[in-house]
C-alpha cells in the first residue's frame, strides 16, 4: 500500500466505512458494530469526573473534614480504592474490545470473538501502558498545579472574617492557568493520538513492545512531520464538524419528534393524574413502558448516527498509517501479485 496523503485518506475511509457496515447490510450487525465504534472511539478516552458542592446556609454549621470520624474516613477511602477498580475493570475490556474491533476492520469481517482472543496478551500490555502513561500525565498536572494551588490559598488565607475575595489578586492567580490548561489539553490529545491511532498496530500486529512501538512511530513522524501534523489537525476537525452537521441536519426534526413526545407524555400523565388503586399502578407501569421506550429509540437514534461517525474515524487512521506502515497496509489492500512492497 502507497503512502496516502492525510486528505486523500478521507474518501478511502467514507468507502471502506460503506463497505464495512452496509455491504451487506443486516439490522442486528450494524447496530452491534456501531455501539461497539461508539464505545472504542468515545468511551475509551479520557475520562472526566466532576463533583458537586451545595451551598449552605447562614445558619448551617460549618463542617471540617477533619471532623470525619475514622469510619467515615476509611469508608470514602475505600469507596475511592472501588471507584478507581472498576474504573481500570471497565477500561481494560474497552481496551480489549478496541483490539476486537480494530480486527474487524482489517480484517473486514464482522465477528468481535475472534480479535477478542487473538489480541489478548497485546491488549492487555497496551492496557498497562496506558495506565502508566496516564499516571505519569496525572502526575505532571499535579506538579504544575502545585504553585497554583499555593497562590490561592494564600489568596483566600487573607481574606478577613466576613469579607470578600479579592478579585484582582484572584485574576493575578488564575489568568496564568488559561494557556497552561489549554497546553495540558493540547498535550493528551496528542498522547492519545500517538497511543490509538500509531502505537497500537505495531502491538497488535509484531506483538511490540512500547520501546519498539515508539521508535517506529517517531521514525515516520520525522520522515514526514508535515502529513502527520496535516493529519492531527483532521482527525480532530473532521470528526467535530460531522458532529455539527448532523446536529443542524436533525435539529428542526428533532425538536418535532420532542415535542411531539412531550405533549404526548403530558396528556398520558394528565390522563392519570387522579387515578386511584389499581389504576394508578397501571398508570405508573404505561408512563414508566412510554419512557423506557423513548430513551430506548434515543439510544437506536444515536447508535445509528454516531456508529458510522466512530467507524469512519478509525478507518481514517488505519488508512493513513497503513500507508506508511508495511504490514498494515497489506492487509488492509493486499498487493497485487508483481507489484512493489513500499515500506
Amino acid at each position: 500500500m502507497r503512502a496516502i496523503s492525510a486528505v486523500d485518506a478521507i474518501s478511502l475511509a467514507v468507502q471502506r466505512t460503506k463497505q464495512f457496515l452496509f455491504q451487506p447490510f443486516r439490522w442486528g450487525t450494524y447496530l452491534k458494530l456501531g455501539l461497539v465504534a461508539i464505545i472504542t472511539e468515545g468511551l475509551g478516552t479520557n475520562s472526566h469526573s466532576s463533583s458537586n458542592s451545595g451551598s449552605s446556609s447562614g445558619n448551617a454549621p460549618n463542617y471540617s473534614p477533619f471532623t470525619l470520624h475514622p469510619q467515615w474516613i476509611a469508608a470514602i477511602v475505600a469507596a475511592i480504592l472501588l471507584a478507581m477498580l472498576l474504573s481500570a475493570l471497565v477500561f481494560y475490556l474497552i481496551t480489549r474490545l478496541r483490539f476486537a474491533f480494530f480486527n474487524c476492520l482489517i480484517q473486514n469481517t464482522k465477528e468481535l470473538r475472534p480479535g477478542w482472543h487473538f489480541y489478548a496478551e497485546p491488549a492487555t500490555r497496551f492496557f498497562w501502558l496506558n495506565i502508566v502513561v496516564g499516571f505519569c500525565y496525572l502526575a505532571l498536572v499535579v506538579l504544575i498545579a502545585i504553585p497554583f494551588a499555593a497562590g490561592f490559598w494564600r489568596t483566600f488565607h487573607q481574606i478577613p472574617p466576613g469579607g470578600h475575595p479579592d478579585i484582582p489578586a484572584l485574576l493575578i492567580v488564575a489568568l496564568p492557568l488559561v494557556p497552561i490548561i489549554l497546553l495540558l489539553i493540547m498535550t493528551a490529545i496528542v498522547i492519545d493520538l500517538i497511543l490509538r491511532d500509531w502505537m497500537l498496530p505495531h502491538f497488535a500486529l509484531e506483538n511490540a513492545t512500547a520501546g519498539e512501538a515508539w521508535n517506529s512511530v517517531w521514525a515516520r513522524i520525522k520522515a514526514e512531520k508535515r502529513q502527520f501534523f496535516v493529519y492531527s489537525l483532521l482527525r480532530l476537525i473532521l470528526p467535530a464538524l460531522a458532529s455539527i452537521g448532523l446536529f443542524f441536519v436533525l435539529a428542526i426534526p428533532g425538536i418535532l419528534l420532542a415535542g411531539a413526545l412531550a405533549v404526548f407524555g403530558y396528556g398520558l400523565h394528565s390522563a392519570y393524574a387522579d387515578a386511584t388503586g389499581s389504576s394508578a399502578i397501571v398508570g405508573i407501569a404505561v408512563q414508566a413502558f412510554f419512557g423506557l421506550l423513548a430513551v430506548a429509540f434515543v439510544v437506536l437514534a444515536g447508535i445509528c448516527l454516531g456508529g458510522p461517525l466512530s467507524t469512519g474515524t478509525r478507518e481514517y487512521a488505519l488508512i493513513f498509517y497503513g500507508g506508511r506502515y508495511q504490514l498494515l497496509g497489506d492487509i488492509l489492500y493486499p498487493p497485487l501479485p508483481g507489484e512493489p512492497r513500499i515500506s
